[in-house]
């Protein structure tokens, strides 16, 4: 996307300034060696100044470089990389510049010198609710956060959306702040500037804080995992399955152990969970009854049987079984009750 290297334009732009000048930028950005970035206490100390001495530098050269006969004569080249942020969408993070525009981690520190030299760029420091950023375009930018910020706010805290219909309430929110017509491809990238709305690794988009976003250990992989799935499954199935959607190893001692510690989980037959908010009530299966009965009131032995194999899978005489248990009284007329 880049006519030009980095590289060779930064080191035209740096040849015009004195040697301390241009030694700070050089270690400041990292445009040297390994591309190690050195900070201003550091620095100062090799010279035996301050660091607030050292910012200053780094500003007085920045300047500079702007004003010297080197950047108006490679200006076509900073048109270039203007070109390059606005086809990928005007208003980016850093590390997605980065990652579209830097072949290496070199060429990436040189795409940073070049952006804060540049006078077409601006950015926007980290803060806690948007990743450090860029933007040619101050308006738009203004637009997009604000689109950002209500989007956030629309969100459940532990939804989950698929990227498809993420995409389209993300378009809804950015007509209200006045953007309009923008290509699917670009939209992604706008969602990667906050911090506070994250996709996991199945493409689903979410509060960057929630669980089922920010996955953590094996009982999230455990959600997501059933979560697609759509039905229960063995413990060992979902072990199994956490490897080949995840390439994650996970024992099935491990797997069961957290499932049965984790609220979102339930058990449903002999090693078989499901998730709690598909419906599923925790407990045993006198528990089950003792809900049913609750809620609906007396039953015949056969409705109790069906309504429990909704919820778990036990055979017959378990569940006729369970309902010998002193919780229930059965009437005369053959339904059973709930004793209070």
């Amino acid at each position: 996307m880049l006519s030009f290297q980095p590289k060779l334009v930064t080191k035209d732009l740096l040849s015009g300034l004195p040697e301390r000048s241009r030694r700070v930028l050089t270690d400041r950005f990292g445009l040297a060696g390994k591309g190690e970035r050195r900070t201003l206490d550091a620095i100062g100390q090799e010279y035996g100044i301050t660091r607030e001495r050292i910012r200053q530098i780094e500003n007085h050269s920045v300047s500079a470089v702007r004003d010297s006969d080197a950047y108006a004569a490679l200006t076509m080249h900073l048109d270039n990389l203007k070109g390059a942020v606005a086809a990928l969408g005007t208003f980016l993070s850093e590390e997605t510049v980065l990652e579209e525009l830097g072949k290496n981690d070199a060429d990436r520190n040189h795409i940073v010198f070049l952006l804060t030299v540049g006078h077409h760029f601006d950015d926007r420091r980290e803060d806690n609710d948007f990743k450090a950023r860029w933007h040619v375009d101050e308006q738009l930018a203004e637009q997009i956060e604000t689109a950002l910020s209500s989007l956030y706010e629309s969100i459940e805290p532990n939804k989950l959306t698929a990227e498809e219909e993420f995409l389209e309430l993300f378009e809804k929110h950015l007509k209200q702040a006045g953007v309009k017509n923008r290509s699917k491809e670009v939209l992604p990238r706008w969602l990667l500037i906050s911090k506070r709305i994250g996709r996991n690794p199945l493409g689903e988009w979410g509060r960057q804080d929630s669980p089922h976003v920010r996955i953590k250990n094996t009982r999230d992989f455990a959600y997501l995992t059933l979560k697609r799935h759509g039905s229960p499954m063995h413990f060992i199935e979902v072990a199994k399955s956490i490897e080949k959607l995840f390439g994650r190893k996970t024992h099935p001692a491990t797997t069961h152990n957290e499932l049965i510690k984790d609220g979102r989980f339930v058990l449903v037959g002999r090693g078989l969970y499901a998730l709690k908010e598909w419906g599923y009530e925790p407990g045993v299966v006198r528990d089950v009854i003792a809900g049913i009965l609750e809620r609906e009131g007396p039953l015949t032995r056969d409705e109790i049987i069906e309504r429990v194999k909704r919820e778990r899978y036990v055979k017959d005489a378990t569940i006729a079984v369970n309902l010998q248990n002193a919780m229930f009284a059965r009437l005369p007329e053959g339904t059973y009750i709930l004793k209070k």
